[in-house]
């Protein structure tokens, strides 16, 4: 019988539809970032149709939502399925919403054929998985894995000043429970690859066995304001040309790290970034990524003792903020098995994958058995408004994820 049953792939495409009506982007995407209005609506929305499922809701401390449809056996742990709906600000209509609307539509599949399961299952749509607004990205997630306080968490700010703590009460999705005091029978969740690998081996399904493990270095670079007309090149103290020589020296030690390792700058602030003057301040994070701790850890400590070098010869102040850290995750195998089953059985097209991105699998895995499924996106967009999936891609990882999530919760006869 499990082998026979399918998601609705028109409604889940439906749901993924109404859902990016919330927060439009300007170019086609979504800007629903977490804690603002658009973000309320969009968790209202999402609370609608879970009651409609007949599903429990329940809301952490951090915002976290958990939407419950029960089992057979009280005393049986529920399975965790999903992923999140904040966006980034110019972000798409797939990255982690296809997670949570596949695990709600999962739900709705097994209402509609009236079958039972033993584990309790949860749908989850976790807080702040971005990071866009309030930095370091998988904020509650980490929080319930206890890699964050709660305090923590509350005190990070946006660009304007505000607190996540305010701007969560603010929009009233403050919850009760403590954070974390769930526990899991296992962790599901399914997303779209962010990267251009399923694609171009024209595979349907990505098999996620690890994630990569990444370092955020935040440099702040100290030189003096100067007029860029009038002062001698000689006589400069100029942090934007360090910034350059360190950008090209990450690029150097990335590329000494390969195989399958990463590294770039993606955000930069110059101060006080006058067309005629020289920086005084240059702030700019650095982001490297690789499945190796060794290797991670070996690319940050070169990339910091040359730097310093670098600042130095210039006479530029140096000083880094580890603003993000996770070490590279392995999935758990039997839950790697069921997806790779699953797709084999189903006949879709799939691969084993490394995920290069983060996401809140990372963290429930320091907590439960978790794994990832992914599908393609075109052209390997994420995180930008041209982000694209097709409803047959959605549907097939949503398939599979049904598949897996049903030999985990195991129906009951």
């Amino acid at each position: 019988m499990k082998k026979n049953l399918r998601v609705d792939g028109d409604r889940l495409w439906q749901s993924l539809m109404d859902m990016a009506k919330i927060g439009p982007g300007v170019a086609g995407g979504n800007n629903r970032q977490t804690l603002t209005d658009e973000d309320a609506e969009g968790r209202a929305l999402f609370k609608q149709w879970c009651d409609d499922a007949g599903l429990t809701m329940g809301v952490d401390k951090m915002g976290s939502m958990f939407m419950t449809r029960p089992g057979t056996d009280p005393d049986a742990l529920p399975v965790y399925v999903g992923s999140h709906l904040d966006t980034q600000p110019t972000g798409g209509k797939y990255d982690g919403v296809l997670g949570v609307l596949s695990a709600l539509e999962l739900v709705r599949m097994l209402n509609d054929a009236d079958i039972k399961t033993k584990h309790p299952i949860c749908v989850v749509n976790w807080a702040n998985e971005e990071g866009g607004r309030f930095s370091p990205p998988m904020l509650a997630s980490g929080v319930f894995a206890g890699v964050h306080s709660l305090d923590y968490a509350y005190g990070r700010k946006d660009l304007e000043g505000k607190t996540y703590g305010e701007e969560l009460k603010r929009i009233d999705w403050v919850g009760e429970e403590e954070v974390g005091a769930r526990k899991m029978h296992a962790y599901f969740e399914y997303h779209i690859e962010q990267g251009p690998i399923l694609e171009a081996e024209e595979k349907e399904i990505g098999v996620v066995t690890h994630c990569q493990g990444l370092w955020w270095l935040e440099f702040t670079l100290t030189g003096k304001e100067a007029h860029t007309g009038s002062t001698p090149m000689a006589m400069r103290v100029n942090a934007g040309l360090a910034m350059a020589r360190i950008f090209e020296m990450v690029q150097e030690v990335t590329m000494a790290a390969q195989p399958n390792a990463v590294g770039g700058v993606g955000q930069v602030t110059f101060s006080p970034n006058s067309r005629n003057v020289l920086p005084g301040t240059v702030t700019f994070t650095v982001d490297i990524r690789t499945v190796d701790i060794e290797k991670l850890n070996g690319m940050r400590d070169a990339i910091k003792e040359k730097a310093a070098v670098i600042c130095e010869e210039l006479g530029v102040g140096c000083s880094v903020e580890q603003v993000g850290q996770f070490d590279p995750v392995t999935f758990d195998p039997t839950l790697v098995d069921r997806v790779r089953n699953a797709a084999i059985d189903l006949g879709y097209s799939h691969m084993d994958i490394v995920s290069g991105a983060g996401h809140d699998a990372c963290w429930a895995a320091k907590v439960a058995p978790a794994t990832m499924i992914m599908c393609p996106c075109v052209d390997g967009l994420s995180h930008n408004e041209a982000e694209d999936i097709s409803k047959e891609w959605a549907t097939a990882g949503a398939d599979v994820l049904l598949q897996a999530v049903l030999e985990t919760a195991e129906i009951s006869e």
